[in-house]
């Protein structure tokens, strides 16, 4: 099967290709950077020969219908993750353009399934904070949120418009070779640099990246997509539990206070403000702040890795790949201990 995918030199993106190819699809990339995809889908071992490039930008019709013609499904991934809002217009017109492109080619193309990749901060939460995929879009207030909710009403649009899209909805995901260093690894690796010591209370749902690819592959492997619309695996963290986590991985004290999530919001609103002049990105982002504000739960069942095996993973990754020294990442800089079996193979191997 020949699967097309948006966004596949990302996070989300470039494990779920990875997933693909496991499975024995084909996959065509709409890629703005060829070399950037190799390096992106090399360090995941992915063959080269399973994937072919189209160079090109989601808003451009005519490199979007080249890149889908042909294609049995497509997965749309792309999209700006940041809470910083000096990419404000950049999002608007990935998230929100991007994906009017993307699904309307694919439609016309005769794709199916259309996977489009949305969140679970989209979505307005009913009793105890809890989001179901039957869910209304809401309109969160904040940029990422904002264009991504309007992404959402436009895939909602082609579903009740018959089309064969199926939307996911992933929580904050970590895990190992993250290409650009995105926001939730990139707020992980600040707080094991310092640079982190205040917290807003409440909490958001967080997964592996594996595990929400493994859901992509086996939708894009469905046909017709089965239901149209899911949660990929998650667990709910409170910001108390998320630095928990990070403690018993590392191994380190890591001091931290934790303030009432509403009384922070004006500290991030001026952050926002000033980052729009400031050069450097200023950790203490709105985005992240308002997220621990809506506290929202997701009626998604745990994914089969242990959360401190996901933050473990992402936490040696960093460390391997220079992002962190040997301090900061602790005990999970090291390379995990090798099964009792192996170590007996290898005796025998002498």
């Amino acid at each position: 099967m020949l699967v097309s995918v948006t966004g596949g030199t990302g996070f989300v993106g470039a494990h779920s290709v990875a997933a693909l190819v496991r499975r024995g699809h084909r996959v065509r990339l709409l890629a703005r950077d060829e070399q950037r995809a190799g390096r992106a889908l090399g360090a995941l071992g992915v063959d080269p020969g399973a994937v072919d490039v189209v160079v090109g930008d989601v808003t451009d019709e005519g490199r979007a219908v080249r890149a889908i013609r042909g294609a049995d499904a497509v997965l749309h991934a792309a999209s700006v993750y940041s809470f910083d809002s000096r990419r404000r217009s950049e999002m608007r017109r990935v998230n929100e353009l991007g994906t009017e492109v993307v699904l309307a080619a694919a439609r016309r193309e005769g794709a199916g399934p259309i996977v489009h990749v949305s969140t679970f901060g989209v979505l307005e939460p009913g009793e105890g904070r809890e989001v179901r995929v039957e869910s209304p879009a809401g309109r969160p207030r904040e940029s990422y949120m904002a264009t991504k909710a309007a992404a959402e009403r436009i895939a909602r649009r082609h579903q009740a418009e018959g089309a064969p899209v199926v939307i996911t909805y992933p929580p904050a995901l970590l895990g190992p070779h993250d290409p650009r260093l995105g926001d939730q690894t990139t707020r992980l690796r600040n707080a094991l640099r310092g640079l982190m010591p205040m917290w807003p209370l409440g909490g958001f749902p967080v997964g592996d990246v594996r595990d929400a690819a493994a859901t992509h592959a086996e939708l894009l492997g469905t046909p017709g997509g089965g239901p149209a619309r899911h949660f990929t695996p998650g667990l709910y963290l409170s910001t108390r539990e998320y630095v928990a986590t990070l403690r018993q991985v590392t191994g380190r004290r890591l001091p931290a206070v934790f303030l009432p999530a509403r009384a922070m919001l004006p500290v991030g609103l001026l952050t926002d403000l000033v980052q729009r002049a400031w050069p450097w990105h200023i950790p203490a982002e709105y985005g992240a702040v308002y997220t621990c504000v809506r506290d929202l739960r997701v009626a998604a069942a745990p994914g089969p890795r242990p959360i401190a095996q996901t933050f473990g993973d992402t936490v040696r990754w960093l460390r391997e790949s220079g992002h962190l020294s040997a301090r900061q990442a602790g005990l999970a800089g090291h390379p995990p201990p090798v099964p009792e079996e192996r170590l007996e193979l290898r005796k025998e191997r002498r």
